[in-house]
C-alpha cells in the first residue's frame, strides 16, 4: 500500500499547526479569514516540503515551519486569484470564496497577511536561501509574473501559443510547487538540482491536470466552478492539444518526474507516487 496519503495528510496537518499557532490568540475578521483560507485543501506544496526535507534529513520542526510557509502562501494566492478583478470565483474548496464570506476589503487584507505570514514562519527556518527563493518564487519572476501573464491573455488580440501557456504556467503554478520540492535540500544546504527536474515536470502536469479537470469534472467534486476556460475563450493545453494528447502529455510529464528521483531510488517512492496522484486527481 502507498505512503502517499498518509503523508500527504501528515503534511497537510504539520503545515495547518503552524499556520494556527502563528495566529493563536488572534481574534477578529482579519484573523477569522486567514484560517478559514488556510483550511482544507490538498496541502500538496506542503507535502512536497515535508517528504524532499526527509529525504535529506532535516528536522521536522525545520521542515514544518517551510510548508507552512508555502501552504500560508498559496492560499494567499487563491484569495486574490478568486477576487472579481482577477477570475471572480463564488466557490473555492466547495466553499463561498473569502470575499464572498465575507468581503472584498478582508478577503484583500487576509491575503496580504497570509503572505506575509509565510515569510515570517520561513525566516524562522533560518535558511536565507528558502527567503530569497521564495520572493523570487512568489513575485513579479514566478506567480505573480504568471498571474499577470494570464490575465493579459484574457484580453490579447490572438490567443496563447503552446510554448507561450507553458512559460506562464511555469510562473503561475510550477513556481511554487518547484520552491517545494527543493525546500528539503536547501534546507539542509544540499544540490536541489534532482527535485527541480522532478518538479518542474510535476508543475506542467498538475496545470494540464488542471485544464482536464475544468473540461470534465464535476464542479461538486472539484470544488470550484468549471467550464470557465472554454466560456472565456482561453487557450489552454486541452483547447490546443485536444483532450486525448493533453492526457498523454500529462502522463509523459509524470514519467519524467519519475525518472528524475532516480538518483534517490526507492526512498523516494512517495514522491512518486504523488507524481501519479496529481494526473489522476478528481478535485
Amino acid at each position: 500500500m502507498s505512503a502517499f496519503p498518509a503523508a500527504l495528510a501528515a503534511a497537510a496537518q504539520a503545515a495547518r499547526a503552524e499556520i494556527t499557532g502563528a495566529l493563536s490568540g488572534l481574534d477578529n475578521p482579519i484573523a477569522d479569514a486567514m484560517r478559514y483560507a488556510t483550511d482544507g485543501g490538498k496541502g500538496l506544496r506542503g507535502f512536497l516540503v515535508m517528504e524532499s526535507a526527509r529525504l535529506h534529513g532535516v528536522v521536522v520542526e525545520r521542515a514544518s515551519l517551510a510548508a507552512g510557509a508555502i501552504e500560508a502562501l498559496h492560499a494567499y494566492s487563491l484569495v486574490h486569484d478568486d477576487l472579481p478583478c482577477m477570475d471572480d470565483d463564488d466557490l473555492r474548496r466547495g466553499q463561498p470564496t473569502v470575499h464572498r464570506r465575507w468581503d472584498e476589503a478582508t478577503a484583500v487584507l487576509a491575503g496580504d497577511a497570509l503572505q506575509t505570514l509565510a515569510f515570517e514562519l520561513v525566516a524562522r527556518t533560518d535558511a536565507p536561501a528558502l527567503v530569497l527563493t521564495l520572493a523570487q518564487a512568489s513575485g513579479v519572476r514566478g506567480m505573480v509574473g504568471g498571474q499577470a501573464l494570464d490575465i493579459a491573455a484574457e484580453t490579447a488580440s490572438a490567443p496563447l501559443t503552446l510554448d507561450e501557456i507553458t512559460v506562464l504556467q511555469a510562473g503561475k503554478t510550477g513556481a511554487l510547487i518547484e520552491w517545494s520540492a527543493m525546500a528539503g535540500p536547501r534546507l539542509a544546504g544540499d544540490d536541489p538540482t534532482a527535485l527541480g527536474g522532478y518538479a518542474r515536470d510535476l508543475g506542467l502536469a498538475f496545470q494540464i491536470a488542471d485544464d482536464i479537470l475544468d473540461v470534465e469534472g464535476d464542479a461538486a467534486t472539484v470544488g470550484k466552478a468549471t467550464g470557465k476556460d472554454a466560456d472565456a475563450g482561453k487557450a489552454t493545453f486541452v483547447s490546443l492539444l485536444g483532450l486525448t494528447a493533453a492526457k498523454a502529455r500529462a502522463q509523459d510529464l509524470v514519467d519524467r518526474a519519475c525518472d528524475a528521483l532516480s538518483a534517490y531510488g526507492q526512498d523516494a517512492d512517495t514522491l512518486r507516487d504523488a507524481a501519479r496522484f496529481v494526473v489522476n486527481r478528481k478535485s
